[in-house]
C-alpha cells in the first residue's frame, strides 16, 4: 500500500476528488493547509479579498504563505500510477503553484469498524 499525499490549489479540489470517485477511489483526506514552495509566496493567488493593511505590511507584495488544500489517499501498490496521473492531468496548469505529490509506503492499515486490515481495510 502507498499513501498519496497531494498539495494542490483550492479551486481544483472538487473535481479531483469527483474523478478519483469516479474512477473507483471514493476515499479521501482533505485538509486546508498554507504553504509556499521556492517561489516564497505569489501575488494573485488566491480569488478572496486581502486587506490593504495585510498587503502593507509586506513590502515585497507577495503572501508568507498560500492557501492549498492537502489531500490523502491510500492505495494499493497497483493503482499508484494512475491515481498520481489522474491528480497531475486535473491540476496540471503550467504555472507556478500546481503543487506537489508525494508517495509514501504504507506498513498497515486497519479498519476500526470490522477488524479487516492491509488491502482489505483500504477497498
Amino acid at each position: 500500500m502507498k499513501e498519496i499525499i497531494a498539495i494542490i490549489r483550492p479551486r481544483k479540489t472538487g473535481v479531483t476528488r469527483d474523478v478519483l470517485e469516479k474512477l473507483g477511489f471514493p476515499s479521501m483526506t482533505a485538509t486546508q493547509v498554507l504553504g509556499r514552495g521556492k517561489q516564497r509566496g505569489i501575488v494573485n493567488e488566491v480569488s478572496c479579498e486581502i486587506s490593504p493593511d495585510v498587503l502593507s505590511q509586506n513590502q515585497t507584495k507577495r503572501m508568507e504563505f498560500i492557501p492549498k488544500r492537502e489531500i490523502s489517499i491510500i492505495v494499493k501498490n497497483s493503482d499508484v500510477g494512475l491515481v498520481v496521473q489522474t491528480i497531475i492531468k486535473l491540476n496540471q496548469t503550467g504555472q507556478i503553484g500546481d503543487g506537489k505529490i508525494f508517495v509514501c509506503p504504507v506498513e498497515n492499515a486497519l479498519r476500526v469498524r470490522t477488524g479487516e486490515t492491509g488491502d482489505d481495510a483500504i477497498v
